[in-house]
């Protein structure tokens, strides 16, 4: 009720409410917080802040230098859907850190020191929708079930890694993919990336930045753009014989001369005692007919 006895707005009595919840909030030390959502921004943290609310839905890590995300304590905040980790110094050990974030739909590991992805790392994060880690010049390697759990991930960036090679298995199994970022990465476009390059053709997936997705070996392929290098890798993939193929193929000629050697072999030792057989028989039969 206002002093002169009228019903506030409800507008202002649920303000005034959130204005309450927020005095109360208990902020980690250099963060600002509102309503559901705490930003520690720039703030040099060198370790994971303390006392997050639990209710927290966004957390902006950004521009810090913290290098481990403990699991346990980000388990704490099942309610987060937005987390920003960008430009931080997290590094290669981060499977099952996510694993209490279930609900978490925004996630940008960018600008770190991630090497590896594995399929524990965000097998646990069923509704992420969006993913960035680029800006990760030591991450190398994306394993081929990585993101097999995120059936609803929509964006997904990979620009300016140290990736040569993706398994197209890893991306084609994602049915709401709807943008993919490759550029500037140091793709190896040799014969067993010729199915990835095509599946880009084919699919429906949007390439931003497309104009620096380019090969960067072979020396004949370099800076061309993907996935305009198809039609020449695939003919020179056809047509092309290596050592070790030609090594192959010698093997598989002595096994066959010597199998239609020994085949040969065995023939003529098959005819000569068929022969000698049918000849004593004759030579018995006539033998009897002189005796009689």
């Amino acid at each position: 009720m206002s002093p002169s006895g009228r019903p506030r707005p409800l507008s202002l009595v649920f303000l005034l409410g959130v204005g309450f919840a927020s005095e109360g909030i208990n902020c980690p030390s250099g963060c600002s917080c509102q309503y559901l959502e705490v930003n520690c921004t720039g703030q040099q943290l060198q370790e994971f802040p303390a006392a997050i609310p639990l209710d927290t839905r966004q957390l902006i890590l950004a521009a810090n230098n913290v290098s481990y995300l403990p699991a346990v304590e980000l388990s704490f905040l099942a309610d987060l859907v937005y987390l920003d980790c960008r430009k931080n110094l997290l590094g290669d050990d981060l499977d099952f850190t996510f694993i209490g974030v279930a609900k978490l739909v925004y996630l940008d590991l960018s600008f770190n020191n991630l090497t590896q992805v594995t399929f524990s790392t965000f097998s646990h994060l069923l509704s992420l929708v969006v993913l960035k880690i680029s800006d990760n010049p030591n991450l190398v390697a994306i394993e081929k079930d990585a993101f097999a759990n995120n059936t609803w991930l929509r964006h997904l960036d990979v620009s300016r890694t140290g990736l040569t090679f993706l398994d197209t298995s890893t991306v084609r199994n994602l049915p709401n993919l709807r943008f993919l970022g490759l550029s500037d990465n140091v793709w190896h476009c040799n014969c067993s990336f010729l199915d990835f390059i095509t599946w880009m053709t084919e699919s429906n997936v949007q390439f931003p930045d497309a104009d620096n997705i380019t090969c960067y070996t072979p020396e004949g392929l370099r800076a061309r753009k993907m996935p305009g290098v198809e039609a020449q890798l695939y003919v020179s993939c056809l047509t092309q014989l290596y050592k070790q193929d030609y090594l192959f193929l010698c093997l598989i000629g002595f096994c066959m001369f010597c199998a239609g050697t020994v085949a040969a072999w065995l023939a003529g030792v098959c005819a000569v005692t068929y022969e000698v057989h049918t000849s004593k028989g004759e030579e018995e039969e006539e033998e009897e007919e002189e005796d009689t």
